[in-house]
């Protein structure tokens, strides 16, 4: 009997030691993330009070947001994808339609060393699933305003282990940083196709 809980309690020691050690890993070095969206154009990166630090709203400087692809920021494998809290019921044909809460339609990506990123409140379902391996540069979904948001736009988040980071962008940082007043900045995209994600097979 004591020969079964001695295998047992190694056998749990051996499964822990492969969850808990590489989550004491240190991260590594970050990717070079590209902006969520379309090569070329400009995008108000922006934040506002209650928002929490480090989180990006985004906003094309010009045309409509309803439906503008979103990105992968970089290569990785999807880990998140479907619904986030409660859609609501804002379309393009319904655009004051009732709030959902959370972040509706959304996906997070993980790009290895602890590197993870989120797109929240997509128009419609996510065009990828859970264990799909994206490019950067591969569209993710649709911009909408599912889930709690007040207009559509993409909130976007960088992840490093369990911590949220400033966002860069095409190795240079953001300008989103603390929540402490409302601001913009811009930023062009360099997401583009000729953009390789190393690391990301063929």
């Amino acid at each position: 009997m004591w020969l079964i809980s001695l295998a047992a309690a190694t056998t749990a020691l051996v499964v822990a030691a492969f969850v808990v050690v590489p989550m004491l890993l240190p991260p590594g070095p970050r990717p070079l993330f590209q902006l969520p969206v379309a090569c070329g154009e400009t995008w108000e990166l922006g934040t506002y009070p209650g928002h929490d630090d480090f989180d990006l709203d985004l906003f094309p400087t010009k045309g409509t947001a309803w439906g503008r692809p979103i990105l992968a920021s970089f290569g990785g494998t999807v880990i998140e994808a479907g619904i986030n809290g409660e859609l609501g019921g804002r379309t393009p044909k319904k655009p004051n339609g009732p709030k959902g809460r959370g972040g509706g339609y959304w996906v997070k990506i993980d790009h290895g060393g602890k590197w993870t990123t989120q797109y929240l409140h997509m128009l419609e379902p996510p065009l990828v699933k859970v264990g799909d391996e994206v490019r950067q540069g591969q569209q993710l979904g649709k911009i909408g305003s599912t889930g709690d948001s007040g207009a559509p736009h993409l909130h976007y988040e960088q992840h490093r282990g369990w911590e949220k980071v400033e966002a860069y962008f095409d190795g240079q940082p953001s300008g989103i940083t603390t929540d402490d007043h409302e601001y913009t900045v811009r930023r062009k995209s360099n997401n583009c196709t000729d953009v390789a994600s190393p690391g990301v097979p063929d």
